[in-house]
C-alpha cells in the first residue's frame, strides 16, 4: 500500500479513505480514549505500559476494551510495518461508536477503533542543550485527569497560550499545587532531591514519568513523590518536563523568570543520559 495506511474498525485502508460517522460519539461528545506510543527501530517503546494505561482509561469511562492485548499488538505491528520509517509515533483511539446524539450511553453500539502512524518527531537538539521556556496557568480541567480521554480542549487552550508566548509548555497549578503540563508531566529538583507530583486523579500517569522515577531510584538519585507547592516550583533549582514524544527536557525559564541558573542543571543532564542509555539498550537505537 502506498501513502499512509490506517487501521479502522478491522480494516487496513489508505488514510484519505478512512472515515467515521458524523454521529460518532468521539466527534459529537469527546466520548473516547487514546494512546500515543513511540516506536524505535520498529519496536514499540514500553508497549505493555501503554496498553495498561489505555485499559485504565477505558475502565474509567466504562467502555469495554474492543480487543485483547495480543490483538492490539498484532494490529500495531501491522501498521508499523506498512510504513517506511523505522521510528514512528503510533496513535490509538477508541470511542463509544456511532449512535443518535444523547448524553446517556447507547445500547448495542460497536466502538470505533483507530490505529495510525506518523514519523516520530525528535526533540530539537538545541532545546536539549539550552533548555526551554514555559508559562503557567490555573488548572481548570475536569477532575479525572488520570484518564487519557480525547476531550482535550482545556489542554489545547493552555498549550496554545504557551505557543503564543513563544514557549514550549504551560505548567498547571490547582489550588496552589503543581499538577502537570498541558501535554507533559513535570518534575522539580530542590537541594539535590527529585520531586514528583503524586500520581492520582489530578494528573495523567505518564509512561515517561514512571521511567524517570525508575531510573532515578536505580541510580541512587534521591526522590520524593508528594504534593509540590507552587512556590517550590518557582524557586526550584531545576524543572523538567517529560512525555513520550519530548522524552526529558529542562525548563530553564518560567513566566519570564529563570529557573535556577537559567540553564539545564547537572541532575537533568545526568537523567537525560540515563534515559538515552536505557532507550538504546532496550531498542538498539543510538
Amino acid at each position: 500500500m502506498s501513502g499512509r495506511t490506517v487501521y479502522l474498525n478491522g480494516m487496513l485502508l489508505p488514510q484519505e479513505e478512512a472515515t467515521v460517522s458524523i454521529l460518532d460519539r468521539g466527534f459529537m461528545l469527546g466520548d473516547g480514549v487514546y494512546e500515543l506510543i513511540p516506536v524505535f527501530h520498529r519496536k514499540p517503546f514500553r508497549l505493555d505500559e501503554h496498553l495498561r494505561r489505555m485499559q485504565h482509561s477505558l475502565d474509567g469511562i466504562r467502555l469495554a476494551n474492543p480487543m485483547q492485548d495480543s490483538a492490539w499488538r498484532q494490529v500495531i505491528t501491522q501498521v508499523v510495518e506498512l510504513h517506511e520509517s523505522d521510528n514512528q509515533s503510533v496513535y490509538l483511539q477508541v470511542t463509544r461508536g456511532a449512535a443518535p446524539r444523547d448524553h446517556a450511553f447507547p445500547r448495542d453500539t460497536s466502538p470505533t477503533v483507530l490505529v495510525m502512524s506518523n514519523p516520530l518527531s525528535y526533540p530539537d537538539p538545541a532545546q536539549i542543550e539550552k533548555g526551554i521556556c514555559a508559562i503557567s496557568s490555573p488548572d481548570l480541567r475536569w477532575g479525572r485527569c488520570d484518564l487519557k480521554t480525547i476531550g482535550l480542549l482545556p489542554n489545547v487552550l493552555a498549550r496554545q497560550k504557551a505557543v503564543e508566548a513563544g514557549c514550549v509548555e504551560c505548567i498547571l497549578f490547582r489550588d496552589g499545587i503543581l499538577t502537570e503540563g498541558a501535554a507533559s508531566n513535570i518534575f522539580v529538583v530542590r537541594n539535590g532531591v527529585l520531586l514528583a507530583p503524586v500520581k492520582d486523579h489530578r494528573m495523567l500517569p505518564g509512561i515517561t514519568y514512571d521511567l524517570v522515577l525508575e531510573l532515578a531510584r536505580a541510580n541512587d538519585i534521591r526522590t520524593e513523590v508528594r504534593d509540590i507547592a507552587e512556590g517550590e516550583v518557582r524557586s526550584a533549582d531545576e524543572v523538567w518536563l517529560t512525555s513520550s514524544s519530548r522524552e526529558v527536557q529542562a525548563i530553564v525559564e518560567l513566566d519570564g523568570l529563570p529557573v535556577g541558573t537559567g540553564a539545564p542543571g547537572a541532575l537533568y543532564r545526568r537523567m537525560y543520559a540515563l534515559y538515552q542509555n536505557f532507550k538504546q539498550t532496550l531498542t538498539g537505537l543510538s
